[in-house]
């Protein structure tokens, strides 16, 4: 691997984590509370615009937790 040229390519050459198998929603949920999904998912390498043809409206409500 070249060496990077300047910080900003640093930041982008980490070494991806490998995501530990989970025994359960719980283990997963703290997981990702404490850990970046930066640091285990290239997200350069991520598809834009993706499309879910076979996604069906819900009802359900759900609660989602932000960071400030």
């Amino acid at each position: 691997m070249a060496e990077p040229k300047d910080l900003e390519e640093q930041k982008y050459m980490k070494k991806i984590k490998k995501i530990p198998k989970f025994k359960n929603e719980k283990q997963k949920a703290d997981f990702w509370q404490k850990n970046d999904s930066a640091d285990f998912i290239d997200w350069s390498k991520a598809e834009k615009n993706v499309e879910l043809p076979n996604l069906k409206p819900s009802t359900k409500t759900i609660s989602l937790g932000l960071s400030e």
